[in-house]
């Protein structure tokens, strides 16, 4: 199967920023919608959203750290649309501080989230797309995997750990199934908000001020990357504004 017209695709961290630009462009171009994330009454406009604008779409609470979330969400594609094709493995979190803060707890949430909710939604979708013969796990990492900057260490640390780990499955799993990781630069969301050392946030906000790019152009990588033929496995994704350095 190629193109995006009648997939199934799944997406973690729906309910806001990248994942529901990629699912507001991904229903655009007919593929059918399994939405996750922590904020349901957001993920339920989004869904509401979706087929008002004829476009088919369901959506259940997903906290990735959870591993029965992500079998739920994974259940709940094959429940509804019979398959899963996609599992767009997006939910993150960026609690960015330096070391010397010593956030021992969100360095924690922050595996847990960015690396352990990655694991998870393998874990899940893994054995449904070796019965299957076919699928594609499209993950996002950040530019972060590529490079290191103070404040964000245990932040970059997760990001190159998902690249690890994404590279690993795209060897590990063969002919028949598509692994892609897709590196965000400054984005244009809240990600900022989730810092609690004032100084940071703020630097981190005036960057996204100064410099940050649509969602949407996030979304259309993603869509690039699972409209390709079958025989097409599009492994790296780096989208970054042009004046990011």
């Amino acid at each position: 199967m190629s193109g995006i017209e009648g997939k199934v695709v799944a997406i973690t961290g729906a309910s806001s920023g990248i994942g529901e630009a990629a699912a507001l462009l991904l229903a655009e171009r007919g593929a059918r919608l399994v939405l996750g994330a922590r904020r349901s009454e957001r993920l339920a406009a989004l869904a509401a959203r979706i087929e008002e604008a004829g476009g088919a779409a369901v959506q259940i609470r997903t906290d990735v750290t959870r591993r029965e979330d992500l079998h739920a969400l994974v259940a709940l594609a094959r429940e509804r649309f019979g398959r899963l094709d996609v599992l767009v493995s997006n939910a993150g979190v960026g609690t960015i501080s330096p070391l010397d803060d010593l956030r021992v707890e969100e360095w924690d949430h922050m595996v847990d989230v960015n690396v352990k909710g990655v694991l998870h939604g393998i874990a899940a979708a893994l054995p449904v797309f070796r019965a299957q013969g076919t699928g594609h796990f499209v993950t996002t990492a950040s530019t972060a995997a590529f490079r290191v900057v103070p404040a964000m260490a245990v932040y970059a640390g997760t990001k190159f750990a998902v690249r690890a780990i994404c590279e690993g499955l795209r060897q590990e799993t063969g002919d028949s199934l598509r692994v892609t990781t897709v590196s965000p630069g400054v984005t244009a969301t809240d990600f900022a908000e989730a810092s609690s050392n004032s100084r940071v946030r703020a630097e981190i906000t005036k960057m996204r001020d100064d410099l940050a790019i649509s969602p949407d152009a996030i979304a259309r990588a993603i869509a690039f990357a699972i409209e390709q033929p079958a025989t097409v496995d599009v492994n790296e994704i780096v989208v970054r504004p042009t004046a990011q350095r």
